[in-house]
């Protein structure tokens, strides 16, 4: 096993020591996130970023606690989605304007505008496909895990971020969804497109520069066409797919059948949240097992482990780090600091599943430890993640099948393990040698 040291040396910012060095969102912050947590944790555990709300007349905060970004999930009536604010603008634009919008933002205006609606949505539309109903999806996945494997098994080293982890969710979300698997290749680059912001953004609200802007919506009306292309094909030749099913489902709650651009609005965001969850998920559960000795055998000799080696890697290694996500609406207190109403909430879940008033030794992985699913890596209360029930299942099957057709992993010479820019956790590469079962 190759030791595996902090990359403090690569960051552009030195390692925290006091609050005063704590920068969560400057380059080279990944590299010292669990670091800051802990003086988070200590010192500030509502950190105030003063002038950062939705106006400069307002603040963000961040908040790092499991107890209290609990609380704020599961009350979206008394923390309201900041994304509600964009709604209501967008409720005064003149209906002929709205094809010319963002297609997932017009979805949400006609289908999901309030929480009621927002619940009916995932129960009608997604739930089938990539939340509960995820589970008709397990042999085509292992299908897909194996075909993947199936390039390099041969050899005896991998590239694990572009030959596995990225691959597998790009593959499964083609299948669900009903793209060509031909097509991928564009489906990953509009994937990078939809998530720039939380990559190339600055500050905790990923603001983008005009230019990347521009450059952004450039990208995307293709990917709109795209989707417009596919919408008509299915409707003239159904197929069992996600896409399909939406032309044809009545949305019981409007009484009626979808639009093309609602339908458009719902493929946007399945693609904004089924690809990097899952990629680095799997990139760090790949690390987790070349850093505990024994780890990958206990789990190839019991396979009941697996699912929750899976949740506890999430738990220790959130993929989503943190979004500013939520809004008050009224004063608050969180850990004894005052928040104003109309202040922006920066949802801190990496901090708050490390959190040691929640979970005992949080920074050891336990395959015996209680409760794990209570980690917020796909948030929690009424706006849980729509994807989590098939981002689970691709982990637990891709380790499955990687258990069967290994014998052992250890990193491979040659990793700086030099992290992503933006909020998600993730080594712009993963070298790993291997033993073929």
């Amino acid at each position: 096993m190759t030791d595996k040291l902090p990359n403090h040396q690569l960051s552009e910012m030195k390692c925290p020591v006091s609050l005063d060095d704590v920068d969560l969102f400057s380059p080279g912050a990944q590299e010292h996130w669990y670091e800051a947590y802990d003086i988070l944790h200590r010192d500030a555990p509502v950190h105030r970023i003063p002038g950062e709300g939705t106006t400069p007349e307002h603040d963000g905060f961040i908040l790092s606690k499991h107890e209290d970004i609990s609380r704020v999930v599961k009350d979206p009536v008394r923390f309201p989605p900041g994304q509600f604010l964009v709604l209501q603008a967008m409720s005064e634009v003149p209906e002929e304007d709205l094809p010319k919008m963002n297609a997932m933002m017009v979805s949400m205006l006609t289908l999901r505008p309030n929480m009621e609606l927002w619940r009916t949505h995932k129960q009608e539309l997604t739930d089938p496909w990539v939340g509960p109903g995820a589970k008709r999806h397990e042999d085509m996945i292992t299908r897909t895990v194996d075909q993947v494997i199936d390039k390099w098994i041969d050899k005896d080293e991998v590239e694990f971020v572009s030959e596995f982890a990225r691959p597998v969710p790009q593959n499964v979300l083609a299948n669900v969804l009903g793209f060509p698997l031909e097509d991928v290749p564009r489906l990953a680059e509009w994937g990078t497109a939809q998530v720039s912001a939380f990559v190339y953004g600055k500050g905790h609200r990923n603001i983008l520069t005009k230019e990347q802007t521009r450059e952004q919506f450039k990208l995307l009306d293709g990917f709109k066409e795209y989707v417009q292309e596919q919408v008509e094909d299915k409707r003239k030749n159904p197929k069992d797919d996600m896409i399909t099913f939406l032309t044809e489902v009545t949305y019981e709650a409007l009484g009626r059948k979808l639009t093309d651009l609602e339908i458009n609005g719902i493929v946007y965001a399945m693609v904004i949240g089924g690809l990097e969850t899952t990629q680095y998920a799997l990139e760090e559960q790949a690390q987790l097992l070349c850093e505990h000795e024994g780890l990958f055998t206990k789990l190839k000799n019991d396979r009941s482990l697996v699912r929750q080696f899976t949740e506890e890697a999430m738990r220790l290694r959130s993929p989503t780090q943190g979004l500013s996500t939520r809004l008050t609406s009224r004063e608050e207190i969180f850990q004894g600091v005052k928040v104003p109403k109309g202040s922006l909430l920066h949802l801190r879940w990496g901090a708050a599943n490390v959190d040691p008033d929640e979970f005992e030794c949080p920074m050891e992985l336990r395959l015996n430890r209680r409760a794990v699913t209570r980690h917020l890596t796909f948030s929690a209360g009424p706006r849980v993640c729509p994807g989590a029930g098939i981002s689970r299942l691709e982990q637990v099957t891709a380790w499955n099948r990687l258990l069967d057709r290994f014998d052992g992993v250890a990193y491979a010479p040659g990793n700086t393990f030099l992290h992503q820019p933006g909020i998600m956790l993730g080594t712009l590469e993963l070298k790993l040698n291997f033993t073929k079962a």
